[in-house]
C-alpha cells in the first residue's frame, strides 16, 4: 500500500508479519555503524525484502547544497532514500521522495544538480532549485522532479518525459531504448548541461546535451563497452589542474579514462578495475561540490542481493552503502590510475586514543591482542625488504587480509589483487564494520570491498607473520564511534 503525504513516500506493509524491534533504532546487533543503511517509519517488519522500507540499492542523486550532502538510494524502484549529512559521515534519513506513480511507473536509477542559474525556470524562491533526473519504466524515458526547499519535498515535472530517445539526425535509426540511469553534470566552457546515458540494446553509454535540463539533443559518439550506472567527471593527474583527463565510471566501477570536448568522449586506455570485491556497485560522486573543496568524492551499493535477507537475518533493515571515498588520478609504473581513498573525514568518528607501533614481529606474536571493539580505521605499512616473512596476516574479528611479499598479492577476504611494493613498502588500509571489511593498498591503488558478517568467536585483531618476521614500519589503529544518534526506538 502506499501513502502519499506532501509529495513524499511512506510504505505501509500490511502483506508482510510486523515485528516489535527488541533494540532501540540503529542499535540492532547487525546494524553497521558507520555506514549508511535505511531505516523504517511505521509497521516495522524484519527481513525487508527487495522494494520495501528499509531496502536500499543503486546510488542515486548525490549532490550538495546550502551546507548539505543530500543521499539518495533507489528502492527498488519504488522511490528514492533520502539522508542528509553535514559532514559525509554522520546521517539523517528522511522521508522518502520520488514516489512510483500509475502514470511513470517504477522512479530508477539518476542523479541531481543544483541548477544555480536557474536555466530550467523551475525556481520559485529564494532558494537555488534542485533537480533529479531519474528513468521512468512506462515506457524506459527519462524523467525530472524538483525541488525549491532545499530537497524536503519534491514534485515531478508536468511535461514530463524530458527525453525519449530521439534520431540523431532525419532518416537515421534511432538510438537504443531501452535507455536509463542518467548521470547529468554542468560542463562550464560551454555553459551548457551534458547527460551520461546507458543503451541497454548496445551496452554504449550515449551523451546528450542541453542549455536548459528540459530539452536535450544527441551529441558525440557512443561510448562502447560499458554498463548501467554511469558516472563521468574530470580530475587532475598528480594534482596538477594544468593536466586533467575526463574519467567515464562503468556499473561495477570499471573506468576509462580519455578527453571531452563538450560534445564527444575519446578513450585514451582501456576499462580498468575500479574495486576488487564482489560487492561494490552502482558507484555515483557527488555533484556541486563547496568551491572551495574541490574533491570528487564517489559512493557505492555494497550489492549482496540475497534472498530471504540471509546476510542481514532478522533485521529491520537489508543492503548498505559503501564509507565514502575521494578520487584521484595518480601517476604509477603502470600508467594513470584512479585511486579511492577514505575522506578524510572519518576523523570526526575516532574514539579514545590510538595504539601507534613500529616493531619487528616474530611468527606466533600479535602485538594487538588487548586490543578490544568492533569498529576499527586500521593503517598499517610494512617493509618487505627487511622482512623475512613471505606472507603476513591480519585477523579482523574473523576476516582474513593477507599479504604475500613473493608475489606481491594482496587477498582480503578471500578476494585477490596485486598490489606493487613502493621502494619496498607496502601499505594497507583497513575500515572494519560490523557487517563489512573495506580494504585500500597503497593509499588507494586499489580497493577491496566486502560484506562481511564479524566473529564473535575470533579476537578482535590479530596481526602475525605465517613464517619468519615481519617489519612494520607503522601501524595506527583507531578505535570508531558509532554515526547513528540515539533515536529510541521506531517509528
Amino acid at each position: 500500500m502506499l501513502t502519499i503525504l506532501s509529495g513524499m513516500m511512506i510504505l505501509s506493509h500490511a502483506e508482510g508479519p510486523a515485528a516489535k524491534p527488541q533494540t532501540e533504532l540503529y542499535r540492532e546487533a547487525l546494524r553497521p555503524q558507520f555506514h549508511f543503511t535505511a531505516r523504517q517509519w511505521k509497521n516495522i517488519k524484519l527481513n525487508p525484502g527487495v522494494g520495501e522500507e528499509g531496502w536500499i540499492n543503486d546510488i542515486n542523486g548525490l549532490v550538495y547544497y546550502g551546507g548539505e550532502y543530500h543521499y539518495f538510494a533507489q528502492q527498488w524502484g519504488r522511490c528514492w532514500v533520502h539522508a542528509v549529512s553535514g559532514d559525509l559521515v554522520h546521517w539523517m534519513q528522511l522521508p522518502s521522495v520520488l514516489p512510483m506513480d500509475p502514470a511513470y511507473g517504477w522512479t530508477a536509477s539518476g542523479s541531481a544538480v543544483v541548477d544555480e542559474e536557474n536555466t530550467s525556470g523551475l525556481q520559485t524562491g529564494k532558494e537555488k532549485v534542485m533537480v533529479a533526473f531519474f528513468t521512468a519504466w512506462k515506457p524506459q524515458t527519462q524523467c525530472i522532479g524538483y525541488s525549491n526547499d532545499k530537497g524536503r519535498s519534491w514534485v515531478k515535472y508536468e511535461k514530463n518525459p524530458v527525453l525519449i530517445f530521439p534520431n540523431r539526425s532525419s532518416g537515421a535509426p534511432p538510438l537504443p531504448s531501452p535507455s536509463r540511469d542518467p548521470k547529468v553534470f554542468r560542463y562550464e566552457p560551454d555553459k551548457k548541461w551534458i547527460m551520461i546515458l546507458w543503451g541497454a540494446l548496445d551496452n554504449s553509454y550515449h551523451l546528450f546535451s542541453s542549455p536548459n535540463l528540459l530539452n536535450w539533443l544527441p551529441i558525440g559518439d557512443p561510448i562502447p563497452d560499458m554498463f548501467e550506472c554511469p558516472d563521468m567527471f574530470e580530475l587532475p593527474v598528480d594534482g596538477n589542474t594544468d593536466n586533467r583527463k575526463w574519467v567515464v565510471v562503468n556499473g561495477n566501477g570499471e573506468y576509462v579514462l580519455g578527453d571531452f570536448d563538450g560534445t564527444r568522449f575519446k578513450a585514451q586506455t582501456k576499462k580498468s578495475r575500479g574495486d576488487f570485491g564482489p560487492n561494490f556497485y552502482a558507484t555515483m560522486t557527488w555533484n556541486n561540490m563547496p568551491t572551495n573543496d574541490p574533491r570528487r568524492i564517489q559512493c557505492a551499493w555494497m550489492q549482496v542481493n540475497l534472498p530471504n535477507n540471509a546476510c542481514y537475518p532478522d533485521m529491520p533493515f537489508n543492503e548498505q552503502s559503501t564509507f565514502p571515498c575521494e578520487l584521484t588520478l595518480r601517476t604509477l609504473p603502470e600508467g594513470i590510475r584512479l585511486c579511492r581513498y577514505p575522506v578524510r573525514e572519518i576523523q570526526r568518528l575516532y574514539a579514545g586514543k590510538p595504539v601507534v607501533l613500529s616493531t619487528m614481529i616474530k611468527l606466533g606474536e600479535n602485538p594487538l591482542k588487548d586490543i578490544t571493539g568492533d569498529l576499527f580505521d586500521i593503517s598499517v605499512e610494512f617493509d618487505a625488504l627487511k622482512s623475512t616473512s613471505q606472507v603476513v596476516v591480519l585477523n579482523v574479528r574473523g576476516s582474513m587480509i593477507r599479504y604475500d611479499f613473493k608475489h606481491q598479492m594482496l587477498e582480503s577476504c578471500g578476494v585477490p589483487a596485486e598490489l606493487k611494493q613502493r621502494d619496498g613498502k607496502v601499505q594497507l588500509r583497513i575500515l572494519v564494520d560490523r557487517m563489512s571489511v573495506e580494504t585500500f593498498g597503497n593509499q588507494g591503488e586499489i580497493s577491496i570491498t566486502r560484506v562481511m558478517r564479524a566473529s564473535n568467536d575470533s579476537p578482535p585483531l590479530l596481526l602475525t607473520p605465517l613464517d619468519g618476521e615481519v617489519c612494520v614500519t607503522s601501524l595506527t589503529v583507531h578505535k570508531l564511534n558509532s554515526i547513528w544518534p540515539k533515536v529510541g526506538n521506531q517509528p
